[in-house]
């Protein structure tokens, strides 16, 4: 265990360090190809920080050796998959919790079941999904409203003025993720201020301390992070503890409520919604406005499919799926910005890709960045497209992901409807332009987003 003192508070610890203390002699990686550790202690970990991040790691080794790929962290070997088919074949069997979730509570140190196995899991994964679809059905109207606000605001701006997306959409998702999430509570400025203070210290290690191990190095940045956790941490037992019995049931946090989850489950899932919630829908948004400026035939095909589906009307929870070119738009977002580039599972029993055999209790990550970007899978894979969503092909290879249907995480259904929501707002009152001479790059963290905030300009539709 002491191999993996750097990768603390990750998924690495929790996942891959369990596995070291319980199967020790489990130390082959049973012939599949792949990198030898560059140092005993901590594996290929040099090779990563190296990089700059896990997603380049894995895009340089997936180019080195094949969809099926090994490295190493600390004494114990990880598996890579890096294409469509392989996948595919590892997914189907081992399809039991989102990869995502799982990820992201390992990191925080959290269970993802009730303490009573698979079963309980499932359904806990179920009332979390359940979740989510009561609040968006219940606060709908709040959430057009905040989009309205924002877009207002964007309307008067001279056609010159650089309108920053970064600090505009990430203010957006904040206020909306807490208000439909926590309650009224939320619509206290001072509330989200400080609510975003903390989720910020908390995410920043998340998406950069568990690769480069910097913030074990670091006593102060530690001591922030575990402060802004507690911190946080107390006020959705606050939140939850004012909002047990209310009348009004219309928060995430009131469906929690109303099940057998303890009150730390409540918190945990509370907190998972919250982190996740916030950056998915921001770069989901901020990565959409941003392609969108660079067509101005995409931002009209989006207004003419309005007009048929909508005419005068504003968009409605009823109405998303009926836009269906919006939904091409957003999953060629997430396909072109890589949005989530990375997730792990667990073997669950032993399996097999192509000729490899993936012993049990393996960790097994998904480069998703890679594939989604595969150009044995999509045609001119760098080019932003959204036509390529007509294809049947495209649409299964992108569900197969995790991306659509129903093995999408909650977190980003939930985000694709705030997308619309923004996108369908945008398009009918605005005009939107990229900044000449910007260069907009991206930093493959958990979930990918601008390296600098993304500008453009807007002017008012005739």
């Amino acid at each position: 265990m002491l191999d993996f003192a750097i990768f603390a508070v990750t998924f690495v610890i929790f996942l891959v360090g369990a596995v070291l203390y319980l199967y020790p002699s489990s130390r082959s990686a049973s012939g599949i190809p792949g990198l030898n550790p560059t140092e005993e202690k901590d594996g290929n970990l040099q090779d990563i920080v190296n990089r700059g991040s896990l997603h380049e790691f894995l895009a340089s080794l997936h180019g080195q050796f094949g969809p099926v790929a090994s490295f190493w962290f600390g004494g114990r070997p990880v598996v890579s998959l890096g294409s469509v088919d392989q996948l595919r074949q590892h997914i189907n069997p081992n399809r039991t919790t989102d990869s995502f979730e799982t990820m992201l509570k390992s990191l925080l140190g959290y269970q993802s079941g009730t303490g009573g196995g698979a079963t309980e899991a499932v359904m806990r994964k179920k009332l979390y999904e359940s979740a989510v679809n009561n609040t968006l059905e219940k606060n709908f109207p709040m959430l057009l409203k905040l989009v309205e606000e924002l877009v207002g605001k964007w309307q008067s701006f001279p056609k010159d003025q650089h309108t920053p997306l970064c600090a505009h959409l990430q203010g957006l998702a904040m206020k909306a993720v807490t208000q439909l999430a926590l309650g009224d509570r939320f619509r206290n400025d001072a509330e989200v201020i400080g609510f975003r203070k903390n989720h910020e210290a908390i995410w920043s290690e998340i998406g950069k301390g568990y690769l480069d191990g910097s913030m074990e190095k670091s006593s102060i940045r530690k001591e922030h992070y575990e402060s802004a956790l507690a911190e946080m941490e107390t006020v959705l037992m606050s939140v939850a503890k004012d909002r047990k019995g209310q009348r009004s049931q219309t928060a995430f946090v009131d469906t929690l409520l109303q099940s057998n989850l303890t009150e730390r489950q409540v918190m945990e899932d509370s907190m998972v919604f919250t982190l996740a919630g916030c950056v998915i829908t921001a770069n989901l948004c901020i990565w959409a406005v941003h392609f969108l400026s660079t067509s101005e035939d995409v931002q009209e095909k989006l207004h003419q499919e309005l007009e048929d589906v909508l005419g005068s009307e504003p968009v409605s929870l009823d109405k998303i799926p009926q836009l269906r070119y919006f939904q091409q738009v957003l999953n060629e977002t997430v396909r072109t910005a890589k949005l989530t580039p990375i997730a792990a599972r667990l073997q669950e029993n032993e399996g097999k890709v192509d000729q490899h055999i993936i012993p049990k209790e393996t960790l097994v990550i998904y480069a998703l960045g890679v594939v989604l970007q595969d150009a044995d899978t999509w045609s001119c894979p760098y080019k932003f497209d959204p036509d390529r969503f007509t294809e049947d092909s495209a649409r299964k290879s992108f569900s197969l992901l995790g991306f659509s249907g129903n093995q999408a995480c909650p977190e980003l259904r939930f985000a694709y409807t705030v997308a619309t929501v923004v996108l369908s707002t945008v398009v009918r009152q605005l005009k939107l332009y990229q900044v000449k001479g910007q260069v907009v790059e991206a930093r493959s963290e958990l979930v990918s987003t601008p390296k600098d905030d993304t500008w453009i300009t807007v002017s008012r539709r005739s």
